[in-house]
């Protein structure tokens, strides 16, 4: 029993510290002309740097797990929110199209334009969670998920 207990007694001290630093609302607090609360998802302006640097995080993971010959780029971020949790976790609603440029040739999406020829042609809807920790400088994007839009 004796042998448990720096591990239990250790536990429970890293449990104790998170719920003091992770749940208590004196940690967390905002200015008070702030409308963003902790923890609170709120509706973002799509066309903001931040909303469209996020989207493209997004569109570079979905381009590195698909196995289309070519890239695809933004066209639309439809909607966006943002909530704080130990960094910034965007909530985005995004369209994307095939471009022009091949895989193969890595360029910019930057430069890249849309696919001109019809039957190339190609639009996703997708839904991308994007978390940026600003302070350690990494991004993580634990959901992508794109289908093809029927209408188009």
């Amino acid at each position: 029993m004796a042998v448990n207990f720096p591990c239990s007694f250790a536990a429970l001290c890293c449990l104790a510290l998170w719920s003091f630093t992770g749940t208590s609302g004196g940690t967390n607090v905002t200015p008070p002309h702030s409308t963003i609360r902790p923890g609170f998802p709120v509706p973002v302006n799509t066309n903001s740097p931040e909303v469209r640097r996020a989207a493209r995080f997004g569109v570079y993971r979905y381009n590195n797990s698909s196995n289309d010959l070519f890239l695809f780029k933004e066209s639309q971020i439809k909607k966006a929110m943002v909530q704080i949790v130990r960094g910034l976790k965007y909530m985005l609603h995004v369209e994307i199209k095939r471009t022009v440029c091949e895989k193969r040739d890595h360029p910019s999406l930057d430069s890249c334009h849309f696919q001109r020829e019809k039957n190339l042609q190609q639009m996703l809807r997708c839904y991308f969670e994007v978390w940026i920790t600003p302070w350690t400088h990494k991004v993580h994007i634990p959901v992508a998920h794109c289908h093809q839009d029927l209408s188009s």
